[in-house]
């Protein structure tokens, strides 16, 4: 079979908006150079499109022209390195998600414990957060609520107050369990963000867990939060203002 019919039949088996690259096809480290042009064609006549340098997909057709990827797939590169977990999406891009906001962003965050600069991919900003904590999967969505906290004065067209209830709802949702995870997390992030988890934890009733939190934090020190007082009700405790 020629290199070209190889690489078309299994690109009609992908999925649609699923990200690859030439190392996916090579079989023989010589077909390299044959393998990249056969791609490149294939971005000329429109069956697949390209994403960035060496990245091609499988484009989705609707009436309003071509479909990117989602967000996952134009990034897993980032996200995973032979099969270990190196980064996770967060801030922008999980807002929408977590309920937090109704706008999508053009900038997709992603956090990492190894940050690189900012840069370009189509249509998409890449930027990093820095993660302190171990990322692990089943660690990842506990790890999206505390960087929410964290940027919560950054959650696009979306009110403090607003915000913290639904930030108390998601807090409610969580297991026991979960939850003194998230504590333990929350160790690793900025005061701020330790005071206001554990004001909403209070505020949950979870007071014993919260503990850990209150002890990290310096007493005298406040944190500036308008209109949280309006949800919350421990927050001169918290030194939240």
């Amino acid at each position: 079979m020629k290199t070209s019919e190889y690489i078309s039949l299994t690109i009609d088996r992908l999925p649609k908006g699923y990200v690859f690259t030439y190392a996916d096809f090579i079989t023989e480290v010589n077909k390299k150079e044959a393998i990249i042009k056969a791609l490149n064609r294939m971005v000329a006549t429109g069956k697949i499109m390209k994403l960035a340098k060496g990245k091609y997909y499988k484009p989705e057709t609707t009436p309003f022209g071509n479909l990117l990827p989602d967000q996952k797939q134009v990034v897993k590169d980032l996200l995973e390195e032979n099969g270990k977990i190196i980064g996770y999406l967060t801030g922008y891009s999980i807002y929408n998600q977590l309920g937090l906001t109704t706008q999508v962003s053009n900038t997709i965050q992603i956090g990492r414990n190894q940050i690189r600069p900012n840069f370009k991919r189509e249509r998409y900003t890449i930027s990093f957060i820095k993660q302190k904590n171990t990322i692990t999967k089943e660690n990842i969505p506990l790890l999206q609520i505390l960087d929410a906290l964290r940027y919560i004065k950054k959650i696009p067209d979306a009110g403090i107050e607003s915000t913290c209830r639904r930030f108390l709802s998601i807090l409610k949702g969580l297991t026991e369990n979960d939850k003194s995870t998230l504590v333990r997390l929350a160790l690793k992030y900025p005061p701020v963000t330790r005071a206001l988890l554990g004001a909403m934890l209070e505020q949950l009733q979870q007071t014993e867990i919260t503990q850990p939190l209150f002890k990290s934090l310096n007493p005298i020190t406040k944190y500036k939060l308008s209109g949280i007082s309006k949800v919350l009700i421990a927050t001169e405790k918290w030194n939240l203002l």
